[in-house]
């Protein structure tokens, strides 16, 4: 597996703190996106759908400690937008790595190779390069010819310099497995240390509404990928227990607030995916967010969600309560033939809210509130 045993154990020792406290509801990865600016725009990206002067917003270095603070997750990933066009992001990752997190800074990696000499090797600092597949699979989700090989360079110089790099990745139904089992090997060869992979969300506001996976279709390319993986060794960076839900063997409701999100907006509920609403501190978006609103099966938005972000905290937390299940994954490997673990209805579902306007409009009020108080001349004293 491509987790370090050191956050391993790290992640386990917490995750069994908070059991043994008899906490039902605790983050594990706080996911801090300190601006949604980016460099590109892919078409299956719903994150940065903003106008320019919600683009233009940025958490300040004292903000993101005060998350990192608040939420007291073990691990902490830098995602956007693209978290390299933040000045400051490395004052934001030295400040997360003093306060002894596990570190993934999520990038493209377009402006990575010139500006790695502002960081330095850590055990517990990783980047993260995002790439959807090969060369023509990259290129076309992100809708711009030569973005792969730019990243590939940069991934390259990376572990020249002694960082640890992985590389995430996702997947959508055009995705051919033989075809992604040959990226994972040649990943491989790039001496890549960690490999995520996860379907991808159905974003109402992504300009490409044809290619999501239902949750059917998810499970049967997971399956018919690790069949062709064989004896292959894949550093996957996730837990074994999530892939094997990918592959269908496992029911699991997802657990949003596994992987709570700080935006420029505020705390994001409810999850990562979706932002219905914010929280002005982490202590409100846990207490007052009605959890129970939102789910495969209990939302419409969520119907075919498998996404890491939401399930990975739930395998995680499942190993540990069921080691043995766990042990058998390991073991054995994921499962991918047989029948499938059963689905959970969605016909009690309630239909999908649209609020993605309103939201924004609040926010550009705010914006331009901030911009007359900062230009109201001071009276004389």
């Amino acid at each position: 597996m491509g987790i370090p045993p050191g956050q391993a154990v790290a992640v386990g020792s917490y995750i069994l703190s908070q059991h043994l406290r008899g906490r039902k509801r605790y983050p594990l990865v706080l996911m801090l996106e300190p601006l949604f600016r980016c460099n590109l725009a892919c078409a299956g990206c719903g994150k940065i759908d903003y106008p320019d002067p919600i683009l233009d917003q940025r958490l300040s270095v004292a903000d993101c400690m005060q998350a990192i603070d608040e939420c007291g997750a073990p691990v902490v990933v830098l995602a956007g937008g693209e978290p390299l066009l933040h000045r400051e992001l490395p004052e934001i990752v030295a400040g997360a790595l003093a306060k002894k997190k596990y570190v993934t800074v999520c990038t493209n990696a377009l402006l990575l190779e010139k500006n790695l000499h502002q960081d330095r090797p850590q055990r517990r600092y990783n980047w993260s390069v995002h790439l959807d597949g090969d060369k023509g699979m990259h290129d076309k989700s992100v809708c711009r010819a030569g973005v792969y090989d730019k990243a590939v360079a940069a991934l390259q110089a990376a572990k020249a310099r002694g960082f640890r790099v992985n590389i995430n990745c996702t997947l959508f139904s055009d995705a051919e497995p033989d075809r992604v089992t040959k990226f994972f090997d040649r990943v491989v060869e790039l001496g890549t240390d960690g490999i995520t992979v996860s379907p991808g969300y159905a974003y109402e506001r992504a300009p490409d509404q044809q290619h999501f996976l239902n949750r059917t279709r998810t499970k049967q390319l997971f399956r018919d990928i690790f069949r062709a993986q064989g004896t292959r060794k894949w550093p996957l960076f996730q837990s074994g227990l999530f892939l094997d839900f990918l592959a269908g063997n496992q029911t699991y409701h997802c657990t949003p607030w596994g992987n709570p999100t700080r935006t420029v907006f505020g705390w994001q509920r409810p999850c990562y995916l979706l932002g219905e609403g914010y929280a002005k501190t982490f202590a409100e978006l846990m207490e007052d967010t009605d959890w129970d609103k939102y789910g495969t099966g209990n939302y419409e938005k969520c119907a075919d969600c498998m996404v890491h972000s939401g399930f990975e905290a739930s395998a995680v937390t499942d190993a540990v309560k069921r080691p043995w299940k766990a042990l058998i994954v390991a073991l054995g490997g994921v499962r991918t033939e047989g029948p499938m673990a059963p689905e959970i209805p969605l016909s009690n579902q309630r239909p999908a809210e649209y609020v993605f306007a309103r939201h924004v409009q609040q926010k550009l009020s705010e914006i331009e509130e901030a911009e007359a108080r900062a230009e109201k001349p001071v009276a004389a004293a």
